[in-house]
């Protein structure tokens, strides 16, 4: 995980301004496709016959990306909050301890 990635993981805090929190959801977005294209070209690199895997990379990628679509839905409910008007008192508990809903 690149450190831009970690160290948005590690703050659980979000920005209360829109124009963030979408730049940072794109931010995401991007790396789940190079962990998609990364992804593909290692399955296609992969040659059985000759004992070539890329089992555990392959793996870490996919977790990978789907922790940044973890990180994409968390700041894509907190701007569809923010555009309703909620402020963090009107949030459930349960989001206010990272859960998504």
């Amino acid at each position: 995980m690149s450190n831009a990635a970690e160290s948005a993981s590690d703050n659980p805090q979000l920005s209360d301004d829109v124009n963030v929190l979408e730049a940072e959801a794109a931010k995401f977005t991007h790396l789940i496709t190079e962990c998609e294209k990364r992804i593909r070209e290692l399955m296609e690199s992969e040659d059985p016959k000759n004992g070539v895997f890329h089992h555990a990379e392959i793996h870490q990628l996919q977790q990978d990306k789907l922790r940044y679509d973890v990180e994409v839905k968390f700041r894509r409910n907190k701007i569809n909050r923010l555009d309703n008007g909620m402020d963090e008192s009107q949030v459930s508990e349960g989001v206010k301890n990272g859960f998504l809903f």
